[in-house]
């Protein structure tokens, strides 16, 4: 009596495969290492940074505050204060801009848009992963123009130039404020010696440090 043949089974479950089209679309957003690097470098430094900061009770200090005599005094404060209470200048102007921006939502999504696209399309896009849409390779070019003209578009033609040029000088009015009005104190000089001999800090030297590690990373190397 012959044995009936046994038909071969196989337990692969399905794959949903990406359309061509769309591939490269969906890698330009895929986290990668430089990415993350980024990202990581960038809160080390703010958080060393913050720790910089002096105490707040100190900054609001009532009793130091008075009228300066001169014009030439002012301006002396003016450097005293902002080499002594730098980083908490900057938390104040990233304070204000942010509020600014949580006031409106819309110009908010924009920028935080904008951004997502200059990272994720152009500057941590792996060098050898074309851009491709719609079955349409787009070159380095073509992107990095589409980028701009979005960020002149977006800058110029709705409210988040004005917002963030509104909220940059309201909140260097209330650091100039503060640092015409505060009473530097002796130890102010010894603070102002140390901290010209070391490299700068504050969130723009924070952010841009970040960037330079990062454009370290391979993946990165050719665009930052």
């Amino acid at each position: 009596m012959a044995t009936p043949a046994v038909v071969p089974t196989s337990n692969r479950q399905p794959t949903t495969a990406v359309a061509p089209s769309d591939a490269g679309v969906v890698a330009a957003f895929v986290p990668n290492p430089a990415f993350r690097s980024f990202l990581n470098q960038i809160i080390e430094n703010v958080r060393n940074g913050l720790s910089q900061r002096r105490p707040w009770r100190e900054l609001v200090d009532r009793s130091a505050l008075s009228k300066p005599e001169s014009l030439s005094e002012a301006t002396l404060r003016i450097r005293k204060n902002y080499a002594y209470f730098r980083t908490n200048y900057y938390v104040i102007i990233a304070a204000v801009i942010g509020l600014s921006l949580l006031s409106n939502p819309f110009t908010l999504c924009l920028l935080l848009a904008l951004l997502a696209a200059w990272l994720f399309l152009y500057v941590f896009r792996p060098v050898d992963q074309p851009l491709v849409i719609f079955g349409r390779v787009f070159s380095d070019f073509e992107i990095l123009a589409a980028l701009i003209l979005s960020t002149v578009l977006v800058l110029f033609l709705t409210s988040v130039g004005p917002l963030l040029v509104t909220s940059l000088l309201v909140s260097v009015a209330i650091v100039c404020a503060h640092s015409v009005f505060r009473v530097p104190e002796d130890f102010y000089f010894e603070e102002q010696q140390a901290q010209a001999q070391a490299p700068p800090t504050g969130i723009i030297s924070l952010l841009t440090g970040a960037a330079t590690k990062a454009a370290a990373a391979p993946a990165a190397a050719s665009r930052v």
